[in-house]
């Protein structure tokens, strides 16, 4: 009878086990066992000096999806022991987040003065209102806030709650970071090691994974698990033949989500209309941000189009401010109309060149000094010391225009902004050139 009652036992732990996914069932506990991410968690990392001291700021985690915010956020709880609650922006309202908080409050009074932890799952999708809520418990202390984004902070939280953290970015993990984590899975699932492996190619795991870390442990496990043999052989060819009646139109969280929108942006910047707007409605129908998708053709309009067409970049922002006023389904109608003015304005990258040179040359040289003529004499002391003597003020002259130095003395006569070759950025070359003469050689 107890033999029956073991066997059923196991197959009850079998069961439970097959339930959970395979990223949970190994999931890192602790810090020895997670990956990557040395600038944050090595010896000189940017979080390591809070951790030994458990004297911990609230914090945000930047990064592409399954490169471990999450379990960095838990091991990082457990380590300074302290209360954990989570919550994610998708399914919780101000309410979840303020009854959340009042339990924070009550266990601080029961467990010490180490105040409680709330991890909030893609805090890019909180309101405004919902982040509103989060403020005050922060400031006093009642709750340390960590929040995961796969989303830029600068433009999805709230300025008063983002200059209350510390953002911290996950790097993307690294082909080897990849195999050893498919090792570790072979090596330490209890259901995987119930088969005999044969792993021979890595190469397509990792490329349908786009380096998404929980994604790859789903292939893997889909693949494993799917073939009946008591030996399993996994190699490049039989992956993709398993993975690929799997494959999804578009996964907005994973490989896809950014070669769509790489397709997209070249397209633009291709000038193809035709193209822009087809990977523009695969993005829609895969349920893409429109914010997202708003936020990169404004970046675009500046980056690849600049002074050739500077109509674009004040139609993009329109763009960008009426898909948030209106959001789907009519906001695609919005989105089309911008891809198509941007794919057919004149291109010029010339603005983007010249900022990267002229940063470049900030490296290089240093904080050069500005030049007297130029400085500002707001005092009588800065005046006696020569700050803007022999400012030539440009109104002052025909055409308001006066040959003037205004570079450093070090750097006179570089060149950062190249005009490109269309119309517009034609004649301001011409224009620069009739100013300047041979100065910048224009």
């Amino acid at each position: 009878m107890s033999g029956i009652l073991n066997y059923i036992l196991q197959l009850c732990i079998i069961f439970t086990v097959m339930n959970v996914p395979l990223a949970e069932r190994i999931r890192p506990k602790t810090l020895d066992d997670f990956l990557s991410q040395d600038h944050l968690i090595g010896p000189d990392g940017a979080l390591t000096a809070q951790l030994k001291t458990g004297v911990l700021s609230s914090m945000i985690f930047w990064g592409p999806p399954g490169t471990g915010k999450t379990t960095l956020a838990s091991i990082i709880a457990n380590r300074s022991q302290r209360p954990f609650y989570t919550l994610s922006a998708i399914d919780s309202g101000v309410a979840a987040v303020r009854k959340v908080i009042e339990k924070a409050k009550e266990s601080q009074t029961l467990f010490s003065a180490k105040n409680p932890i709330l991890f909030i799952d893609e805090i890019h999708r909180f309101s405004k209102s919902q982040q509103d809520s989060l403020l005050g418990a922060v400031e006093k202390g009642w709750i340390t806030l960590f929040g995961a984004t796969t989303e830029n902070p600068s433009f999805e939280v709230i300025p008063a709650l983002l200059s209350r953290c510390q953002v911290y970015i996950l790097n993307p993990f690294s082909k080897s970071d990849l195999e050893l984590l498919l090792n570790r899975a072979l090596e330490k699932d209890e259901l995987l090691k119930k088969k005999n492996v044969a792993l021979s190619e890595t190469e397509a795991l990792i490329q349908l994974s786009g380096g998404d870390a929980r994604k790859l442990l789903n292939i893997l496990e889909l693949v494993v698990l799917s073939d009946e043999n008591e030996t399993v052989q996994l190699n490049n060819e039989i992956v993709k033949q398993k993975v690929q009646k799997n494959t999804v139109l578009y996964d907005k969280t994973g490989e896809q989500h950014y070669d769509i929108i790489s397709a997209f942006i070249k397209s633009i910047r291709g000038s193809d209309p035709n193209a822009a707007v087809y990977w523009l409605a695969r993005m829609i129908e895969g349920g893409e941000d429109v914010k997202f998708i708003a936020r990169r053709m404004l970046i675009l309009a500046s980056e690849d189009i600049g002074n050739a067409n500077p109509t674009a970049l004040v139609l993009a922002n329109s763009a960008f401010q009426a898909v948030n006023t209106i959001g789907f389904p009519e906001a695609r109608i919005i989105l089309s109309q911008c891809a198509i003015y941007l794919a057919t304005s004149p291109k010029s990258n010339a603005s983007y060149g010249a900022i990267e040179k002229a940063q470049y040359q900030v490296r290089d040289t240093g904080d050069l000094s500005v030049p007297l003529s130029i400085r500002n004499a707001p005092t009588k002391l800065m005046k006696e010391l020569g700050y803007g003597k022999d400012y030539q003020y440009a109104h002052s002259y025909e055409g308001n225009f006066v040959d003037h130095e205004f570079l450093p003395d070090e750097i006179s006569g570089a060149v950062f902004y190249e005009p490109g070759d269309n119309v517009k950025e034609n004649k301001i070359r011409d224009y620069l050139r009739s100013l300047w003469k041979d100065k910048y050689n224009y």
